[in-house]
């Protein structure tokens, strides 16, 4: 068990309209606060990017499912080569092991489709830095749990309607208690508790925590 986790232990009620009115509120400002730090951000990405050769747009942009199961466009830098979809779907056809491991955790440890630059913005999360635009345009939360790829919905079960209850955040759960080192179903688990669980004193906890896990680089792969 991640020491992180001892967090699940702790009964928290589900959270209330007044929780979910000044969670908003606060999401306005830290949008606000974040879309200011994202300018500088691009522009050195953007140089950064046009120094190794890739004259490719920085940004990217994926259909996620939201709450209540509304799809929205997540922007995010990309961290990836262009067509990275079609290269899944090459490699995991050639490879057995790397199918089996996206099986059980819905990603690769080590991708080989992940540029110099992208394996930077992952490990510092910057990558998730334009995801303030989501939050400002109330599709996202600052915390709430994994914005889900729609093809995962089926694999997603008797979690899913639990899961959508909730926005969607930058950080969640999740991402406190292990991240990419977590197994596809104890991730559905992790927000499925959040969703029935959520409140100021959960939320603050985690905001907390994510300083921690980000400095420490724990999971972000």
């Amino acid at each position: 068990m991640y020491e992180n986790e001892a967090i699940v232990l702790e009964q928290c009620h589900a959270g209330t309209g007044v929780y979910f009115a000044v969670k908003r509120g606060f999401d306005i400002i830290m949008g606000l606060l974040g879309i200011l730090f994202l300018i500088p951000v691009t522009i050195l990405i953007k140089i950064a990017t046009l120094i190794s050769g890739d004259k490719n747009s920085i940004f990217f942009t994926q259909t996620r499912i939201g709450k209540n199961g509304k799809p929205f466009k997540l922007y995010k830098f990309r961290t990836m080569i262009p067509d990275a979809d079609k290269a899944l779907t090459k490699i995991l056809k050639k490879d057995k092991k790397l199918k089996e491991e996206y099986r059980i955790h819905k990603k690769l440890r080590n991708d080989p489709r992940i540029t110099k630059i992208g394996n930077f913005l992952r490990r510092t999360s910057l990558d998730e830095v334009p995801q303030f635009l989501n939050v400002l345009k109330g599709e996202m939360s600052l915390i709430g749990n994994r914005p889900y790829l729609p093809r995962e919905r089926k694999e997603m079960g008797a979690y899913y309607q639990d899961i959508v209850k909730t926005s969607p955040g930058i950080t969640g759960y999740w991402q406190v208690c292990g991240r990419n080192d977590l197994s596809f179903k104890r991730r559905l688990m992790l927000e499925q508790f959040y969703s029935n669980h959520c409140s100021f004193r959960l939320d603050a906890k985690i905001f907390f925590k994510t300083f921690r896990v980000v400095l420490l680089g724990k999971g972000a792969k």
